[in-house]
């Protein structure tokens, strides 16, 4: 069964004030999107699905992209457009993670996705706290997850424990959902 690892980008972005999305804000020199796909990419997965909306992104051949055209209405729709993709592609599991956590590594999202378990989700664990992202959903948790709103996995995580595998990771799920946290990290 192939890997399949999907980031999601599709979101609005609203605490975030600048004249500009804030996928598209410059840390460190690059676009805070593009320090996500970097290191989803050099994990080694068989197909990456990014999954776009409220900003058009400009992904790099090889990359399948798929738009969210309900992005408005939460992040249920993106893990549903990621779900479809994953199983268009053959998976029988999808690691997922968003965009705009860029200091998510490589070997997070891999550990994450290559965790020998029988457990139907698994998640990154920084310093002992579940992440919960990148997340792996096994294909028989997908009819279980929303269709709506604005919750991915976690109401599932809390209401099955008994599925979840945290697996501990080197990274950070710090995410840049305002200025004041790209500037924070600029200036690191």
């Amino acid at each position: 069964m192939p890997h399949v690892a999907a980031l999601l980008a599709a979101g609005g972005g609203t605490r975030y004030t600048a004249d500009h999305h804030k996928l598209l804000g410059t840390l460190r020199g690059r676009p805070v999107w593009e320090w996500s796909l970097q290191h989803v990419l050099a994990a080694g997965f068989d197909s990456v699905v990014v999954v776009t909306g409220a900003v058009e992104l400009a992904l790099p051949d090889g990359v399948v992209a798929c738009h969210n055209a309900t992005w408005r209405d939460g992040q249920a729709g993106s893990v549903q457009v990621a779900i479809h993709a994953a199983r268009a592609l053959g998976a029988s599991a999808v690691t997922i993670g968003l965009a705009d956590q860029p200091f998510v590594t490589s070997e997070a999202w891999r550990e994450v996705a290559q965790a020998p378990t029988e457990h139907l989700i698994v998640i990154a664990s920084y310093d002992g706290v579940p992440g919960p992202n990148p997340v792996r959903l096994d294909a028989q948790v997908w009819p279980h997850l929303p269709i709506t709103g604005d919750s991915g996995a976690r109401d599932l995580i809390r209401l099955h424990p008994e599925w979840v595998c945290p697996v501990a990771c080197l990274g950070s799920v710090a995410d840049i959902d305002t200025l004041e946290d790209l500037e924070r990290w600029n200036n690191c």
